[in-house]
């Protein structure tokens, strides 16, 4: 970034080729949006393909963003972990920024670990062995980053010990959150490598904006976006229907389908589900038995804040990746939190625990399946349990407290303010 009194400056912005990633990057490039700033977003060749075929890269509608892609150098079906280094940046004295799409807290556990600045078990076989560190829940060593277990093998190890050591060459580290959600992680970093939160990374609308006033809500998808089904949802009573939903990368089981399609049997529950890949769905009978009849509706791939911020919606089941932990906040919706990988047991932990907006589903303790009882337990909990009104009084606290982060003088607009201040004198 170069510019003088009156010059543009050039923001090049690069994200692994992940929907998970793209997407932040593209929200963050919009909310920075002014007249004398322009925004380059580069991820690798791989990503345009997918994007190519799923019609999402018009990039009339990205704007104020180029996209550009570069060969990264591995065969074309690897699944080897990548990182894209700050140090290359750091070669030409630019100044460089991180954007951290996890929570405040898993950045908080990383960095302790790996800096070595708190004490963790000396095994991490063990994974009942508890973790206590500053400002977070007491953790359980499952709780803890999958990345940092020694299940994972030693890439995800080195990826992240990679990670940590480029931080010495990043001078801002952004988050997509907001200091009210977590003030206290935030704070017990501010010694160590300071946490600057300019969130929630959301489509204007989800925050109360003027759509004919903002910038467009397009997405980088990976998949074909079914929107037929938001037509499906306004023939649905107000909070009468459950979402079901666990992101772009996690696959469903046989056994969890069937227990999830069985408990919304049980109980009646109207749903919406997303199911990738959908023939997953076609092979469950009772699933096919009760879309057919039109208790529910099955997509590969949704708008997700549209179907969050749906009236008709009454809770949402999801995997707890930070993404969608964040429209959910920023929706006011409560959550059935089921976790599988990487930072989404201790997403788990916060919406739960930390934040107050949910119930924990867990598999069977005995033969790690998941049971049709636990799924009715857990969506009779945040619909219509003992503490199904205080999780929605604080799922509603926390929608408010996201508007007004990013409003005029808000914690977020006042740190993103200071961002672009810096950038837009960097010489």
């Amino acid at each position: 970034m170069a510019t003088s009194v009156g010059q543009e400056t050039h923001v090049l912005l690069v994200a692994l080729p992940v929907q998970g990633h793209l997407n932040p990057m593209l929200k963050f490039a919009k909310l920075l949006s002014r007249p004398n700033l322009r925004f380059t977003l580069a991820t690798t060749e791989q990503a345009r393909d997918l994007l190519s075929a799923a019609n999402t890269a018009d990039e009339e509608h990205l704007s104020p963003v180029d996209l550009a892609f570069f060969p990264d150098g591995l065969p074309k079906d690897t699944q080897e972990p990548m990182i894209l280094s700050s140090c290359v940046a750091a070669a030409y004295n630019i100044p460089c920024a991180l954007l951290w799409i996890q929570a405040c807290g898993a950045y908080s556990v990383y960095y302790r670990y790996y800096m070595k600045t708190n004490t963790f078990p000396e095994d991490l076989e063990d994974l009942n062995q508890t973790v206590d560190l500053p400002a977070l829940p007491l953790l359980e060593v499952r709780d803890l980053p999958s990345f940092m277990l020694p299940s994972s093998g030693s890439n995800f190890n080195n990826l992240m010990l990679d990670f940590v050591d480029c931080l010495k060459n990043v001078k801002w580290v952004l988050v997509n959150s907001f200091y009210e959600l977590e003030s206290e992680i935030i704070d017990s970093m501010s010694d160590l490598k300071p946490i600057i939160p300019i969130g929630s990374l959301v489509s204007p609308f989800l925050l109360g904006a003027d759509e004919d006033k903002t910038l467009d809500e397009k997405n980088l998808d990976l998949w074909r976006s079914d929107g037929d089904c938001m037509k499906w949802l306004d023939t649905q009573a107000r909070s009468s229907v459950v979402y079901i939903s666990f992101g772009s990368l996690l696959k469903w089981s046989e056994n969890q389908v069937k227990s999830i399609a069985t408990a919304m049997r049980n109980r009646g529950d109207s749903f919406l589900w997303v199911i990738r890949p959908k023939e997953i769905a076609q092979n469950v009978d009772i699933l096919h038995e009760m879309v057919q009849e039109g208790q529910g509706v099955v997509i590969e791939w949704g708008p997700q804040e549209r179907i969050l911020s749906h009236v008709a919606i009454s809770c949402f089941v999801t995997h707890c990746g930070w993404n969608s932990t964040m429209e959910t906040v920023v929706t006011g919706v409560p959550v059935v939190a089921y976790p599988s990988w990487i930072d989404q047991p201790l997403d788990a932990r916060l919406l739960v625990d930390g934040f107050g907006i949910g119930v924990r589903m867990r598999n069977d303790a005995v033969d790690g399946e998941l049971k049709v009882a636990e799924v009715e337990r857990c969506i009779e909990a945040v619909t219509e349990g003992l503490s199904a009104e205080d999780m929605r009084r604080r799922a509603r606290e926390l929608k408010q407290a996201a508007r007004s982060a990013l409003a005029p003088g808000g914690s977020s607009a006042q740190n993103l303010d200071a961002f672009i201040g810096y950038i837009t004198s960097c010489v």
